[in-house]
Formats: structure tokens, C-alpha cells, sequence
């Protein structure tokens, strides 16, 4: 059956979404280019992105709820029903997974009792398994509210969660200290993070991340590039065959007699 037109929020609330959304509207030349931020101010509002939310965004941007709801249930980072305080996000990309991430989202569906998507009993916690963290270097990643949890085991995953449904909170390995979803979809609206510190807090890559940049400085320090695991040091290493791939091809450079012809646009002879 078709579903009636979403009802309205309350004449207070609508007042005071309207103010936020009309400062953040004003940020941007072309009024619908605020679209993304707008759903993280509704989904801050009731915790996921509602029919009401939709209608709201809408109405203020001159959309219709349809292309609302095509950009809502594009991105992952919103959410299509009510979840947990604490999203709780396990990476099971391939290098996550392949160094414990896996087992780690297993771990957590066993001891939550919870599946992909789904929250606890007592509202705590959202579980999802999400592609990759962009952290690979800390692997295997769990993300609480898009803050970084890094070289997670089971053990120590099942403690984090633990402490997050006692109300203990937990300290992200780096970045801003944990707040709830709500509050962090507000953050995420464009609005500044009010808590002492936490702006301070804030952190990019970490070491391992800028490991890389260092030695492009030519900052060698006691950092070493050693053989994969299990390998033989370098100087015992056996003779080195080229595959197809690596080994030299005749190009017009080295081979005089079958030069590259004049490049032409496709089409063209």
C-alpha cells in the first residue's frame, strides 16, 4: 500500500532544525549542495534519517523526497532505521581480514548476540561490518563512531564493547574522545564540537601511516625494509626470474625497426 505523506515534527523542533539548517544552507552557492550535511542534521535528531527528516530536507531545498531518498540510501553513514548509541563498525577488508578481522566480527556477533545491522537489547550497540576503515596500517580496525579503535584482537574488541554498553565510554587509540552517535551526526552536520579538548584531540595519520613520507625525505632513523616474513635476508636470496610482467619489452625506443606511429584520436586513421 502507498505510504501516507510523513507527518511533521513538532512545531518546536521544526523551529530549531529550520535555524540550524538555514546556517548550514548558507555555506554553500547552490542550496542543494548542503544535502549531505542536512541528513546528518536530521539523522542527529532522532538517530537515523526518518521519513520526517526526508520531508524536511525536501522542503528547504526545493527537492522532492524522492532524490532525497535516492542520496539517503546511498551512503552508508546514514542510517534507514533506529540503532545504537555506539556504531561499532568492524573492517573485514582483505587486510583486516586476513589478520584477525574476521574472527573479531565473529567474536562480537557470538558475544552481542547480534547480527550485521543489528542492535542490543539495551540500545547500545550497532554492529557492521564495513569494507575498509582506510587505516590499513593498524590492522585489523574497529571504528566506534568513526574513531579509531587500532590492532584490535577479539579479546580486547569484546572489552571495548563491554565498557561501551557499562557506560564507561572507551578511548579511541587516536582522534577526538568518543561521543554518541547523535552528537557525532551533529559534528558531522558542520557543527563545532563543543567538549573541551576534543577539537585538540583531533588526530590524522598516525606513525605507522607517515612511516612512508619520512623515508620519501630520505629520514631513514632506525626504520628498516626488510624481507616479506619467512623470506631469506637479502644477500641469501636466490637468482631472481622475471615474470612476463616484469621482465623487459621491445618498445619503439629499443626496437628501431617497429616504431610507434603517429598517435591519432579515436576514430581516426
Amino acid at each position: 500500500m502507498p505510504q501516507l505523506p510523513a507527518p511533521d515534527y513538532p512545531a518546536d523542533v521544526r523551529a530549531r532544525l529550520e535555524t540550524d539548517a538555514r546556517e548550514v544552507i548558507a555555506r554553500y552557492p547552490d542550496s542543494r549542495s548542503a544535502l549531505l550535511p542536512l541528513l546528518h542534521l536530521v539523522q542527529a535528531e532522532e538517530g537515523y534519517v526518518t521519513r520526517t527528516g526526508i520531508r524536511l530536507c525536501a522542503e528547504l531545498l526545493g527537492l522532492t523526497t524522492a532524490e532525497v531518498t535516492a542520496v539517503a540510501t546511498f551512503y552508508t553513514m546514514y542510517r534507514r532505521k533506529p540503532g545504537g548509541d555506539y556504531q561499532v563498525g568492524v573492517c573485514t577488508n582483505t587486510l583486516c581480514a586476513v589478520l584477525g578481522g574476521d574472527a573479531i566480527f565473529d567474536a562480537l556477533k557470538r558475544h552481542l548476540d547480534v547480527g550485521n545491522g543489528e542492535t542490543t537489547d539495551d540500545g547500545k550497540v550497532t554492529l557492521e561490518h564495513i569494507e575498509c576503515n582506510a587505516a590499513c596500517d593498524f590492522a585489523p580496525v574497529v571504528m566506534v563512531n568513526w574513531e579509531f579503535f587500532d590492532n584490535q584482537t577479539p579479546e580486547s574488541a569484546i572489552r571495548l564493547v563491554d565498557e561501551l554498553r557499562a557506560g564507561r565510554g572507551a578511548e579511541p587509540t587516536r582522534g577526538a574522545p568518543l561521543c554518541t552517535y547523535r552528537e557525532t551526526a551533529r559534528i558531522l552536520a558542520g557543527f563545532p564540537d563543543r567538549r573541551p579538548g576534543a577539537v585538540e584531540a583531533s588526530g590524522g595519520a598516525g606513525p605507522a601511516s607517515l612511516a612512508g613520507l619520512r623515508l620519501a625525505k630520505g629520514d631513514n632513523g632506525t626504520a628498516r625494509v626488510g624481507p616479506p616474513r619467512g623470506a631469506p635476508p637479502h644477500d641469501e636470496r636466490p637468482p631472481e626470474h622475471l615474470s612476463s610482467h616484469d621482465a623487459p619489452q621491445q618498445t619503439s625506443a629499443s626496437d628501431p625497426d617497429h616504431p610507434s606511429g603517429p598517435v591519432t584520436e579515436e576514430g581516426e586513421g
